[in-house]
């Protein structure tokens, strides 16, 4: 249990004490500043401890965004200083030292507020959190505090409380069409004492539920997957709401909110495949094709953020006019819109599949994400190439690890010439064994050669650091690359099974990507080297590939692409889940709307 340690009697009328509790703090008396540091020493180190001045007035949720978030070590609000245990020897060496430079003086202030300060002295990061119309407050004397107290009732709460369980920043559908009553759901599951992690699996099993409805390819089970997909939207945004709304961040549940939502929209495509097929009408190249077109916009919009993650420069122009557009009202919404983000997208993929076909389905979605991704990716290249930007080497390591590159592009790239432009070897690479893949007879060891060739282009282009204004494209010409080969070779086999199975092993490879993603946004770098060099790394996996078309038949091929699927898959979800059960990375919760 966390503890409290008020720095002195509450003053009359205070309701501070039933405050601190209501918050879970088991809440203690400190006389002066020396009992405050021998109570400090009492609490076990791996418990969080908060010190507020017993004059505190405020709302009880600005002490709960102040001194129960999880994903700070250290934070304040005015009139009260927590810790959690990576912070408690900053706060104990700044209590020391108050108690020290105390001794034989009068202290003025909050010894809080003072502690607060110090923290910031020694560099320590301190979260403050924006409380706007919240109330936290020290008042100096009665009418002070009077006036405070009649603050807090001219403000609600719990009005205030719901309304941040929202995002900042959301899409249209999700502003308009969810939020306005998800919100009640998550307080809703608060007050029933649900996690936002439970949520999040409601979540999962309804969305697979609406996959295998969509697989039985009956119009009542179209009609049931579209209804029971908006349902699992719903529950989406209630997790993140939640989340806010009562402050359970986890490391647990960045990992399952960042990871579930592809393995939904995935797992949809596949069950739309699945029930086209048992109405005659073999969609499976489009759903992988919808797959890898999602996949590699996610990769360009996480790849240009890295990049531009510490960069310091003059704003480009094209940044300029971006900006000048978000602040007038109509075009903000109409920006958000036209970049298909996950509310419109699948409100669109439940209405085509209640109302069409799964083909119909297909091709709005592929023609609305290329549209997307056309306009993005451009945006971000005018961006890059109007922006005389320092790119740190942070960011060209960044780069690196979301290539993917294995054993054979690393080794070759030790003794390579590196080129000026890292991303025209990269293009050329990939157009070289994504055309040839495409135009060869199925069988031909013409693939084999371009796949070598594209080892060597992946080499080259990793040889020197990504640091060039273009250099983000790299990774998701990458992508491009081995995905696209998958399927082109799968639909040159002609036999069944082999685009399920190829599928299957963009799906497991795409886990890996994400989970790359997400663990160098949490801070927690790459995944380990052992894991790139045990799958093969994308370059080695493109190349196996391309060998194993001009080795085997096609029905061969389906079967051995399912095999090395299945071992992707175990390989990195083992690794994947160990590392996130037991990390201690940081909660990262998206707080935009993510493609």
């Amino acid at each position: 249990m966390p503890t409290a340690i008020l720095t002195g009697e509450p003053v009359p009328r205070s309701s501070i004490e039933g405050d601190l509790r209501s918050l879970g703090f088991d809440v203690r008396v400190a006389s002066g500043t020396d009992d405050t540091a021998t109570l400090l020493e009492r609490v076990p180190a791996d418990q969080r401890v908060a010190v507020v001045d017993p004059r505190f007035v405020g709302h009880v949720h600005a002490l709960r965004l102040g001194l129960t978030d999880p994903r700070f070590p250290l934070a304040a609000v005015p009139g009260a200083v927590t810790a959690q245990a990576a912070g408690r020897q900053a706060l104990g060496r700044a209590l020391t030292r108050e108690s020290d430079a105390g001794a034989g003086t009068v202290a003025v202030g909050s010894l809080a507020d003072r502690l607060a300060t110090a923290l910031d002295t020694d560099g320590a990061a301190v979260h403050r959190p924006e409380l706007g119309s919240l109330v936290a407050a020290v008042p100096a004397d009665p009418q002070a505090r009077d006036e405070a107290r009649r603050s807090v009732l001219a403000v609600d709460d719990e009005a205030v409380r719901l309304k941040s369980a929202v995002k900042a920043r959301d899409g249209f559908f999700t502003t308009f069409f969810i939020s306005p009553y998800s919100r009640y759901i998550a307080r809703w599951c608060a007050r029933r004492g649900l996690t936002p992690n439970q949520v999040t699996t409601a979540s999962l099993l309804t969305a697979l539920i609406a996959a295998g409805c969509a697989a039985t390819g009956t119009r009542g089970g179209f009609v049931a997957a579209g209804v029971l997909l908006i349902f699992s939207f719903v529950l989406d945004c209630t997790d993140g709401q939640l989340a806010r709304y009562s402050l359970q961040y986890s490391t647990l549940g960045a990992w399952l909110d960042a990871t579930f939502d592809r393995a939904k929209e995935y797992a949809y495509y596949a069950g739309l495949a699945l029930g086209a097929a048992r109405g005659g009408d073999d969609v499976w190249a489009l759903a992988l094709g919808a797959m890898i077109l999602q996949t590699c916009r996610h990769v360009v919009d996480f790849s240009f953020n890295e990049a531009n993650h510490d960069a310091t420069a003059n704003t480009s122009p094209t940044a300029a006019l971006s900006d000048k557009l978000d602040s007038v009202g109509w075009t903000v919404w109409v920006r958000r819109m036209i970049v298909l983000p996950i509310g419109e997208r699948w409100a669109m993929i439940a209405v085509l599949t209640a109302l069409t076909t799964p083909r119909i389905t297909f091709y709005a979605l592929l023609v609305g994400c290329a549209f997307a991704a056309t306009y993005t990716t451009a945006g971000r290249v005018l961006r890059s190439l109007t922006r005389k930007a320092e790119r740190t080497d942070r960011a060209a390591r960044a780069l690196a690890d979301l290539a993917d590159n294995g054993p054979l592009a690393q080794s070759l790239s030790r003794v390579a010439l590196p080129l000026r432009t890292p991303v025209v070897s990269a293009l050329l690479g990939a157009a070289a064994v994504v055309l040839t893949v495409s135009l060869a007879p199925y069988g031909s060891w013409l693939p084999v050669v371009s796949g070598v060739i594209y080892v060597a282009f992946s080499a080259l282009a990793v040889a020197r650091p990504l640091k060039g204004p273009l250099d983000w494209l790299v990774p998701p010409l990458f992508r491009a690359a081995e995905y696209g080969t998958v399927l082109a070779l799968a639909v040159r086999a002609e036999v069944n099974g082999a685009l399920p199975a190829a599928f299957g092993l963009v799906a497991a490879v795409a886990y890996h990507h994400y989970d790359t993603v997400y663990r160098i946004r949490g801070g927690a770098g790459a995944p380990p080297a052992w894991l790139v060099r045990a799958i093969g790394g994308q370059e080695g996996r493109t190349l196996l590939v391309t060998v194993l078309a001009a080795l085997l038949t096609g029905s061969q091929f389906g079967v051995a692409l399912t095999a090395v699927a299945v071992a992707v898959a175990l390989v990195v979800l083992v690794e994947s889940i160990r590392f996130w059960v037991s990390a201690g990375a940081p909660a990262v919760h998206d707080e935009g709307e993510p493609a």
